[in-house]
């Protein structure tokens, strides 16, 4: 059972509208998380084809049909922006995937992840990708989140800048005080023109909240919703003109305990912001873009 809240102003997405209440497709077969901006939704198609071949799909009178939603995250500043995912990259992913720990940080589609641009890409650092879970009467939710924010990620317990625009001291500014300070319209140029008159960058956070609870698609809905007031406390600002951020909500329903959707909520987004947090804090230096610790350290 899936669920989608989309809340960033500049989203891009693949199959989000069949998430909605009232259409027929309830349950997805698989969610894309990938870098590439638009380009990288090519990668859903070697997604479906590893599904396919395996029987795996939502029935139809000519074969099962896989159901595949995914998010990307616009990346293609940081290296090279010919370098991208593709079918082949999603096909691969799949034949990739297991069980157990994963690698957090500058992988996946948080390789080209960056956070803190409110002064300019070009005074970021490296975002990436975290995971986090919580455990509650017998059922769990976990998250796993990609970060790549136009705002600064906080530690949501003390308020302290983990990574954001850095300053010329080896730490970091305030977002907030950048955006009093910033006239609009100069912001929002130097945050999406670069010097070779291009777009420079781009900002978004996307993951998955997922429970073995056994959950409608209405409660599923209320569990992503809930999920993004994580993000709201580890990312500041969130849900920007700027940001495409969205999460998805999965229910396996594999686990019989009842549902107290308050508390899974609660906890899925509790597991959204440590998430986010790991994210930043695993993420190493590429391209030139420092990681927060190599900023900070030195």
């Amino acid at each position: 059972m899936a669920a989608v809240d989309v809340r960033g102003g500049a989203p891009g997405t693949r199959e989000t509208d069949l998430l909605r209440p009232g259409n027929l497709v309830k349950r997805i077969h698989a969610v894309l998380l990938a870098g590439g901006s638009a380009f990288g939704l090519d990668a859903a198609a070697g997604v479906m084809r590893y599904l396919e071949e395996r029987g795996v799909g939502f029935p139809t009178p000519a074969g099962p049909v896989p159901i595949v939603v995914g998010a990307v995250l616009y990346d293609l500043s940081v290296g090279r922006a010919d370098v991208r995912p593709d079918a082949a990259a999603g096909y691969a992913a799949c034949q990739a995937a297991t069980g157990g720990r994963i690698p957090q940080g500058s992988v996946g589609a948080g390789t080209g992840a960056t956070v803190g641009k409110a002064l300019s890409p070009q005074r970021a650092v490296k975002g990436g990708i975290g995971s986090a879970s919580e455990l509650v009467d017998g059922l769990s939710v976990g998250a796993l989140v990609v970060v790549n924010s136009f705002g600064e990620v906080v530690d949501p317990d003390s308020g302290r800048v983990l990574a954001g625009p850095r300053d010329d001291k080896g730490g970091f500014l305030s977002t907030l005080d950048v955006l009093r300070e910033a006239a609009p319209s100069a912001l929002f140029s130097a945050f999406t023109n670069s010097a070779e008159g291009g777009c420079a960058s781009g900002a978004t956070t996307i993951g998955v909240v997922a429970t073995d609870a056994r959950l409608s698609r209405d409660q599923a809905y209320r569990l992503a919703v809930m999920a993004h007031d994580g993000l709201s406390r580890a990312v500041r600002p969130a849900h920007t003109p700027l940001d495409g951020d969205v999460l998805f909500a999965l229910a396996t329903g594999a686990a019989p305990a009842p549902v107290d959707l308050t508390t899974l909520g609660a906890l899925a987004a509790r597991a959204v912001e440590r998430a986010i947090v790991r994210a930043v804090t695993e993420a190493k230096g590429l391209a030139g873009v420092p990681s927060a610790r190599e900023w900070t350290e030195g």
